[in-house]
């Protein structure tokens, strides 16, 4: 991947161990990179991050020993004589990258990594909600013509997006990558690495606004991914979100606006309700499986995309078809009990859009709501889970269980308007008793909460539902 000549242009760096030489005992460079010592192989860099439980510098031999060629450390440890670095790296005959923070180094890695392949359309998919299935379904409408390479999986932190950096080889073409956050500032240290020439923001809604404090803190944050814009660039915006006129603000480079009406292939949509949407681009219908109004939010976002590379409309219709759901997002489990699996992540829009799909749907049994705490709202976590309360006082479920600290505010609403039957508790055990007890089948269950809440392990039991309910569920709060 990098010679250690070439790693040693990182801003700070240091070699230690390193002659150089042809004939050297010493590793000439990296041809993988991991964080985790355990997953260190022959030939990889071992970068020793400080996490708030384990210091990865005092993984450093084992690392050594699994077959890493190198270990890049803080500069500061080497000067600590408990973690015997220089000599673990001697004795190994090893190489030590120092650095002034691993955090920043793994980056700026990255970033010297990606500058290797000049002709790889590098495209950055940031936003509140639909990051990672956009992310998925440009990859399957792009990938029908070009070589993509995409983040796997949920790695779009500053960890996980320089990982999927150096997924990237010489025959890619195209490099879809998806960049979330968990602290200000990380959008744009993101964009650094990736430098994207094509930039998309699905939306801005309240997800993290417990860490930013406001939506507007939130807008700025993910305008930060065209910060690396020279003028060249595409900005991709929605169209009807109401910060599209500050997101687009004094951005360098073109601007595209992206929704229904923007396009003139996009002839309309029909919901199927579980079964997905049809969809009419250019002319011809498609199948589209994933459910409800959002999905087909994040279908225009990844078309959006896909018409910049570009691919032609057969493309972008083959894509759309052969999608199907990601663990946790819109997935629809049926059994004797169907199961809408949607726990994955959860903030205010997107619990509110789950409760009006399922609300909208035609369903001859019951329909039964498990609603998990959400997460990382800060100050505004009650205000929001008591409009919750309000959402499901009014809305079409036979029985609603509320889990999670959190989700005492919307059981209070809830109490006091009167007129629906809940349960809620903070016991995972005591939730998963008694809405086994509870759910018979032919109902269908939504399983909505945020990622802490682990909700998907509601899921085996209700797959084992067999016989009819025995248990008569009230109105109160457990």
């Amino acid at each position: 991947m990098l010679d250690f000549r070439q790693a040693g242009a990182i801003p700070g760096a240091r070699l230690l161990g390193f002659s150089g030489g042809r004939g050297s005992r010493h590793p000439q460079g990296f041809s993988s990179v991991c964080i985790d010592s355990r997953l260190a192989k022959e030939g990889s860099l071992f970068v020793a991050l400080a996490g708030s439980s384990l210091d990865g510098h005092s993984f450093v031999e084992e690392a050594f020993c699994r077959g890493a060629a190198a270990a890049m450390i803080g500069e500061a440890q080497l000067q600590n004589p408990a973690l015997g670095l220089e000599k673990a790296a001697d004795k190994t005959g090893k190489v030590l990258l120092a650095v002034p923070d691993t955090l920043r180094g793994l980056q700026d890695a990255a970033r010297l990594y990606l500058k290797q392949f000049p002709g790889l359309l590098k495209i950055g998919v940031t936003g509140s909600a639909g990051k990672t299935t956009t992310k998925e379904i440009a990859a399957a409408i792009i990938g029908r013509e070009k070589k993509v390479v995409y983040n796997r999986g949920n790695l779009n932190s500053e960890t996980g997006l320089p990982l999927a950096a150096f997924e990237v080889r010489s025959g890619h073409e195209v490099g879809i990558f998806e960049m979330g956050m968990n602290r200000p500032g990380e959008i744009e240290e993101l964009a650094r690495v990736l430098e994207p020439h094509i930039a998309l923001i699905t939306n801005i809604g309240s997800a993290h606004i417990g860490i930013l404090g406001s939506r507007g803190m939130i807008a700025q944050e993910k305008k930060n991914i065209f910060s690396q814009f020279s003028g060249n660039e595409t900005a991709l915006i929605p169209d009807n979100d109401e910060f599209r006129g500050f997101l687009a603000q004094g951005l360098r480079g073109k601007i595209i606006f992206y929704g229904k009406t923007v396009f003139k292939e996009w002839g309309g949509d029909r919901l199927l309700g579980l079964e997905g949407s049809e969809i009419l681009w250019a002319g011809k219908p498609v199948r589209f499986r994933l459910p409800g109004k959002h999905n087909l939010k994040n279908a225009l976002a990844a078309v959006a995309l896909a018409r910049e590379v570009p691919v032609s409309d057969e493309a972008i219709r083959g894509g759309l078809e052969s999608v199907k759901p990601l663990f946790g997002r819109s997935e629809i489990i049926e059994g004797p009990v169907t199961v809408i699996r949607d726990c994955y992540n959860a903030s205010p829009e997107s619990t509110g859009e789950a409760l009006d799909f399922c609300d909208n749907l035609d369903w001859k049994g019951r329909k039964i709501y498990v609603l998990g705490s959400m997460l990382e709202l800060g100050e505004n976590s009650r205000e929001a889970h008591e409009q919750i309360g309000r959402l499901l006082t009014g809305s079409g479920a036979d029985m609603i269980f509320l889990f999670g600290l959190e989700m005492a505010a919307a059981a209070e609403y809830m109490a006091r308007a009167g007129g629906k039957p809940f349960f809620h508790t903070g016991d995972r055990d005591e939730l998963s008793r008694i809405l086994g007890r509870y759910t018979c089948p032919g109902d269908l269950v939504l399983l909505k909460g945020s990622r802490g809440n682990a909700l998907e392990h509601l899921s085996e039991v209700l797959a084992g539902i067999q016989e009819p309910a025995a248990f008569a569920a009230g109105g109160g709060i457990g």
